[in-house]
């Protein structure tokens, strides 16, 4: 999972890409990247580490152009290099300048035909420097010497007929402009939007609404599956707009709204704030239907994502609300950070009980979801040491069982905790004294009742259903085999 943006403004755009990276931060905290262009060249810093380390003021004065686009990431395919760090660069045709969000399905694929029938060179295992690669080939099979947007319309028809997965793209060509596109299910978001000032009026597409919120633009909406938006400098008060897919659906991913979005955000016209409210309404109906007398005395949230659920859980059960846990801000999310020791050890880091809030007291806890177990197990054993009678454990979102290949790191299914085990065993594995789990039904309820265009979410997490429909247990495999912990660690040691 990454987080994406694009500025074509009317001055310069270096430190706003820095401040919308920064709310985008949550999204990826492996490397970050910010390319500018003052027409002609293209300027670009990147590395890894967060945006506030990877970037000092010398490097942000040097990032000239009133036009530029950002990235931060954390990975998903590849290795940890900085070298695979975006925005990505290629130099032919036009120059240009590209980031990335998703996953491709095919990159063995298209890795093969850019080397021999496109001739193209890659120079990372990174598949977002495919997509780049693939976009620049069909861009200059047109050969045409003044671009204009009918040209990027083209060559993004093209790459949807190559590239398959899920893909949330910003890009910019010196001297020409902005353009992003999503591919054709929709599944990683992208919002754009615009402000006017007194020299003209200004634009920005980003993942999530949060970050044109944060620098004063207004959301227009979001980029339709299959769709791409073109506008060109020196025409900023016109966007143009083209469905560039042949086929299409609606399938954006629902685990944005579980986990990875901040609730300030609005996707796809839902309230990522209301869905975690409803995550919650939900998840207390089942409760008490499963267990109608039940005798817990508080509900405490695992903080932060799952708090918004947690409120409405101890709402409806009628028991108090609390926080057990204090949260160090310094550490980072560990559902996304790389290796198994490390997000053990970074709980203890990262959370801290309060002893009053659990000492003799049955309490259920709240999270958002249960991935690897790694956290819950460590959480729900903070729990007991600070004196808890009774931990009963809650998830607002269903157990994840299969891997997800569209871009959030999920790859390899027997590091899933619910991966062949039901819940009275995957319950034993954290060591709770009773186990909920969200029906996925209600969870996409959560999500429809935010805007019921949409009839069918990317769920393959929990339901094993791949909505591309070209995914097979092959691949599966192969994936887990080159992305679990133990391949990462090996990929990024000075050695391999």
């Amino acid at each position: 999972m990454c987080g994406i943006v694009g500025i074509l403004g009317t001055d310069p755009v270096n430190l706003r890409i820095y401040d919308a990276l920064t709310v985008l931060q949550h999204r990826g905290q492996d490397a970050a990247g910010i390319a500018t262009t003052g027409g002609e060249r293209i300027f670009l810093r990147k590395d890894n580490g967060l945006v506030k380390d990877v970037f000092r003021t010398r490097d942000i004065h040097e990032l000239i152009g009133n036009l530029g686009i950002g990235h931060v990431r954390y990975p998903t395919a590849g290795t940890s290099s900085a070298l695979e760090a975006q925005p990505m660069y290629v130099n032919y045709p036009y120059g240009i300048a590209l980031s990335h969000n998703g996953n491709l399905t095919n990159q063995e694929s298209l890795k093969a035909s850019l080397l021999t029938g496109n001739h193209r060179h890659l120079n990372t295992r990174s598949d977002s420097e495919i997509l780049l690669n693939v976009l620049a080939h069909e861009l200059a099979e047109q050969a045409v010497d003044v671009l204009e947007a009918k040209h990027i319309f083209k060559a993004i028809r093209r790459v949807h007929e190559r590239c398959k997965g899920a893909y949330a793209v910003v890009a910019m060509i010196p001297g020409f402009g902005l353009f992003a596109f999503r591919d054709p299910n929709g599944i990683r978001p992208l919002v754009f939007g615009s402000r006017t000032t007194e020299a003209g009026v200004e634009h920005m597409v980003a993942s999530e609404s949060v970050a044109l919120d944060a620098l004063g633009f207004s959301l227009t909406g979001d980029l339709a599956p299959g769709e791409a938006l073109v506008i060109q400098e020196g025409r900023t008060g016109q966007v143009f707009r083209e469905q560039c897919a042949e086929r299409f659906a609606h399938n954006p991913c629902i685990f944005e709204y579980v986990y990875f979005a901040r609730p300030d955000s609005i996707i796809e016209g839902i309230s990522v704030y209301k869905s975690r409210l409803r995550m919650g309404n939900y998840l207390a109906q089942k409760i008490l239907r499963m267990r109608p007398d039940n005798d817990i005395d508080v509900v405490i949230p695992i903080p932060d994502t799952s708090r918004t659920a947690a409120i409405q859980v101890a709402y409806h059960l009628g028991v108090k609300f609390r926080e057990g846990f204090i949260k160090n801000r310094y550490i980072g999310r560990t559902f996304i950070m790389p290796g198994q020791a490390i997000r053990k050890k970074s709980v203890r880091q990262k959370l801290n009980p309060i002893p009053l809030e659990f000492r003799g007291k049955n309490v259920l806890l709240v999270d958002d979801s249960i991935v690897r177990g790694t956290t819950s197990q460590e959480i729900i054993r903070m729990a007991r040491e600070a004196g808890a009678k009774n931990v009963y454990f809650a998830s607002a979102a269903p157990p994840i069982r299969y891997p997800n290949v569209y871009g959030i790191d999920m790859p390899a299914a027997n590091e899933l905790i619910a991966h062949d085990r039901d819940v009275e065993a995957v319950r034993q594995a954290i060591g709770a004294d009773w186990l909920i789990y969200q029906d996925l039904e209600d969870l996409i309820k959560c999500g429809v009742e935010g805007n019921a265009l949409i009839t069918e979410f990317e769920d393959s997490v929990f339901s094993g259903k791949y909505v591309t429909g070209d995914v097979q247990q092959e691949y599966l495999q192969h994936l887990g085999q080159a992305r679990s912990d133990s391949a990462k660690s090996a990929a990024d040691s000075p050695t391999a």
